[in-house]
């Protein structure tokens, strides 16, 4: 090999070699390349927050009470009753489920049954709108099937840590299958008080609840009840009570009475 072709030999790779050196350094106006871990990683203070749950607190209560009586009439009265409500920032979600079963001298007067469905929008509100929905069998009344469904505003009149009062007034619809008269379908205005107060530092409770629902298309068609607890607190689970219920029914069959009353005594179990 001769001297001249080594040397141009040699130079070639010398420049080759510093060109290959700076195209490997980066340019200061070329892109950085980023590592895959820094761009998978998240700042906790950028990560998403989860939506608030639909409900936050859970609240119940399961009512046993009867009436029983021996002697010249031998009665027997069983009211089975709950309370659950779902409360969440925006809705609640609350029923209150009943069962009665009564006997008179032997003979079946009463296996009535009711189920319920409030769904009450920004009720932590004062003023807050709701629908409902209601279901009721009724021996007592010879009712077979009770069918109501409707929407309002409520007001809130007071709520503090001894006393909660609150007024709503509701438009409904209501159809009644009565077993012998034909069904009768009406249109009500339902207007509701409902009361919780403690006293002597939470020792005694009164609870009242009073709806009065006259048709709108029938003023004569007018129902209204009322039922008002007296309550003793054993602890934070456990009350003793006593209530007494009234109810009125303008439209009956032939072979019934338009007013109910009744008194009974019971216990509840629950956290509400």
């Amino acid at each position: 090999m001769s001297g001249g072709f080594a040397t141009k030999l040699t130079a070639f790779f010398l420049f080759s070699s510093t060109i290959l050196v700076h195209a490997q350094q980066p340019s200061s106006g070329s892109p950085q390349a980023v590592p895959l871990d820094s761009v998978l990683s998240v700042k906790p203070d950028s990560a998403v927050k989860p939506p608030p749950p639909l409900f936050d607190t859970i609240r119940y209560r399961f009512i046993g009470d009867g009436n029983f009586a021996r002697g010249n009439v031998n009665r027997s009265l069983v009211v089975l009753r709950a309370e659950l409500t779902f409360s969440g920032p925006a809705i609640n979600l609350a029923t209150n489920p009943r069962f009665t079963y009564g006997k008179q001298s032997g003979i079946l007067a009463e296996r009535d049954s009711y189920i319920d469905l409030f769904l009450d929008v920004f009720k932590k509100r004062r003023t807050y709108a709701f629908a409902l929905g209601a279901l009721e069998t009724s021996n007592l009344r010879r009712i077979d099937l009770r069918q109501m469904a409707g929407a309002g505003v409520g007001y809130r009149v007071v709520r503090t840590k001894t006393n909660d009062l609150s007024l709503t007034n509701a438009i409904l619809y209501e159809s009644t299958n009565f077993r012998e008269i034909a069904t009768v379908s009406t249109i009500r205005n339902s207007f509701r008080v409902k009361g919780k107060h403690s006293m002597i530092q939470d020792k005694i409770r009164i609870n009242h609840l009073t709806f009065l629902q006259p048709a709108l298309n029938d003023f004569s068609n007018l129902r209204w009840n009322t039922i008002i607890s007296f309550e003793l607190p054993l602890n934070k689970w456990v009350t003793l009570r006593t209530s007494f219920e009234n109810s009125y029914e303008s439209v009956v069959e032939a072979t019934r009475k338009r007013n109910d009353s009744r008194i009974t005594f019971g216990v509840s179990v629950g956290n509400k």
